[in-house]
């Protein structure tokens, strides 16, 4: 049996599902960050973690016309993936009286399966578009 579903057509950024959970994730990461205004590293974390959808939105502008660009662009973000994880383990080891272990576990969970949806969406931009 063949099921099929109409998806949204995506007209903007703001559109792409990678886009918005990863504009969820910094702000949940923002929330985090507040319980431990001393964390020595709470301007990187943020700053990695907003770099994620800005790099999707940036992307999503040049991948009609600079394949490239867009490619190295969701590189970036995957990367920023990463990193953010890095953070939130550190924020984790430093504060885990104040943070509890299983929110930031769901939060690195989220970071690295939306690290996977961004590849899929690199990979589907790589491959050239039928014509109709």
């Amino acid at each position: 049996m063949t099921y099929s579903y109409k998806k949204k057509p995506i007209r903007s950024f703001r559109d792409l599902d990678v886009y918005a959970r990863t504009l969820q994730y910094a702000l949940h990461l923002e929330k985090l960050l507040k319980k431990v205004p001393l964390f020595p590293n709470r301007s990187n974390a943020s700053s990695s973690a907003l770099s994620i959808p800005l790099a999707i939105a940036r992307a999503h502008s040049l991948h009609f016309s600079d394949n490239i660009s867009a490619h190295n662009l969701l590189e970036e973000a995957m990367t920023h993936c990463n990193t953010v994880i890095v953070y939130i383990e550190d924020l984790r080891g430093m504060y885990e009286k104040k943070i509890s272990f299983e929110e930031t576990e769901a939060l690195i969970k989220d970071y690295l399966a939306i690290r996977t949806k961004i590849f899929r969406l690199q990979k589907a931009w790589d491959t050239p578009k039928k014509s109709s």
